[in-house]
């Protein structure tokens, strides 16, 4: 069961070719942002294309909690009249985020300087995850946090009354960890520097400099070194927010493994921060145009036109690849299987710790499907089956993780034997009109 109600089973068979355009939701990380960032500048930030899962809509809920006037005027359009850096109040009840970690470890740090107390919760997944590296630093710039055993939620957090900037080098790959550093140092005085020896995504670093903060990222032996200098007046931004690269990944992954399939992905972000998963299917020998080069809302974007490949070959995914497609490897996986020979992915042991252990689910699932697995701690190895060569026939266990989720409906497409999944209730927070999308391609997905 999920935190955001009963159970739902699918189930996914065996389809004839997807055809047709696969128009997905705005990216889940700008659209986090755009409402934090909007609700700590002075004035109204308006954003179109907002994704309005449930993980975007609790973060909007928490910025409403903390005084921010967010409204929601039609389909992807709202506004946030926001109220400065500084500026939130304490709010009256505990904050649940859901199921999202991007939502918590953010609004964290947007409070963590500021002299006030809040308390965070989640969904049963959520609670699962450690804060406490996001605490740990926040904890530099004065915070406390007082969680769960190893630092879980609920948690409460007291903001510093008198914050001091820090100099901070990220011990893991995290853009949470990194955004959640850069926004305490907001209304922190002096420069926050933040050091990262592996890049992630720099949605935060290119909003920030949109809003009109003062920051700077600098390339050296190190690392990338980001220095933000505090307590800017944050101006109000219009907020275009291009479509996210991980939900496209479905569509474009199944009709990469369905006979015939050819599939159009418009206005995908090519953000390369977060386009590794698309560099390693075109090495593995998948059929992917990019076409259009564009730039909206500050971030590069094209649109994607897939066809059904035939001939993948399982590759070895470099390590260092892995920041900017963490979120993808459920989905590469299921690839893997349908590619020849092995795919081999290391440096993935972050994805033991997101919304469910990535490695253990994907492995059992395929495992279960008739797919040869290996694994270890920070490996996935992945022999691959061949077009058509997955058997199938089994339900698998999601762990109340979206991704899982989709990424074994996505196999169930092109297996022998139609696919399962316990419960499909965590897409809703982020890709809510999967089923109906990739059903509208013509996909066989059904409930129960």
């Amino acid at each position: 069961m999920s935190g955001h109600g009963d159970a739902q089973p699918m189930t996914s068979a065996k389809c004839g070719p997807l055809k047709g355009t696969a128009s997905v939701p705005g990216d889940k990380s700008i659209s986090h942002r755009s409402l934090i960032f909007g609700a700590m500048a002075v004035g109204e930030t308006t954003i179109t294309g907002l994704l309005e899962g449930q993980d975007v809509l609790d973060t909007a809920k928490a910025m409403r909690a903390f005084g921010a006037t967010v409204t929601r005027h039609g389909e992807g359009a709202w506004s946030v009249n926001g109220v400065g850096v500084g500026g939130f109040q304490e709010p009256a009840d505990v904050i649940d985020c859901g199921n999202s970690g991007t939502g918590v470890r953010l609004i964290m740090g947007c409070m963590a300087t500021t002299a006030m107390t809040a308390t965070f919760t989640g969904d049963a997944s959520l609670r699962k995850r450690p804060m406490g590296r996001v605490t740990d630093p926040l904890a530099l710039f004065g915070a406390q946090a007082y969680g769960r055993k190893g630092g879980r939620l609920p948690m409460t957090v007291v903001g510093a009354a008198n914050p001091v900037p820090v100099r901070y080098a990220l011990p893991v790959a995290s853009a949470q960890v990194k955004s959640a550093v850069l926004l305490a140092g907001l209304n922190a005085p002096g420069q926050t520097v933040v050091i990262e020896r592996e890049p992630t995504r720099d949605h935060s670093e290119r909003m920030l400099l949109g809003f009109g903060a003062a920051l700077s990222v600098e390339k050296t032996a190190e690392g990338n070194v980001i220095t933000l200098t505090g307590r800017p007046e944050l101006r109000p931004q219009t907020v275009a927010v291009p479509r996210d690269p991980s939900s496209a990944a479905f569509p474009v992954c199944a009709a990469l493994i369905v006979e015939g399939s050819d599939v159009f992905v418009p206005g995908v972000s090519q953000n390369l921060t977060r386009n590794g998963l698309y560099l390693t299917l075109v090495e593995m020998g998948a059929e992917i145009e990019f076409q259009n080069p564009r730039e909206e809302g500050g971030e590069p974007v094209a649109d994607l036109r897939v066809r059904f490949s035939g001939n993948m070959k399982g590759i070895e995914v470099p390590p260092e690849r892995a920041p900017s497609m963490i979120d993808e490897y459920p989905i590469l996986s299921v690839v893997a299987a349908f590619a020849s020979g092995k795919t081999v992915m290391r440096g993935v042991k972050e994805l033991r710790v997101k919304e469910s252990d990535r490695i253990d689910a994907m492995a059992r699932g395929l495992e279960a499907n008739g797919v040869k697995i290996e694994e270890d701690e920070d490996t996935l190895i992945v022999h691959g089956m061949g077009a058509g060569g997955m058997l199938g026939g089994a339900t698998c266990a999601t762990q109340l993780d979206h991704r899982i989720a989709m990424s074994f409906l996505i196999a169930g497409m092109a297996a022998k034997k139609p696919v399962s999944v316990d419960d499909a209730s965590p897409i809703v927070t982020s890709f809510p009109i999967f089923e109906s999308l990739m059903n509208g391609l013509g996909a066989d997905i059904s409930r129960g």
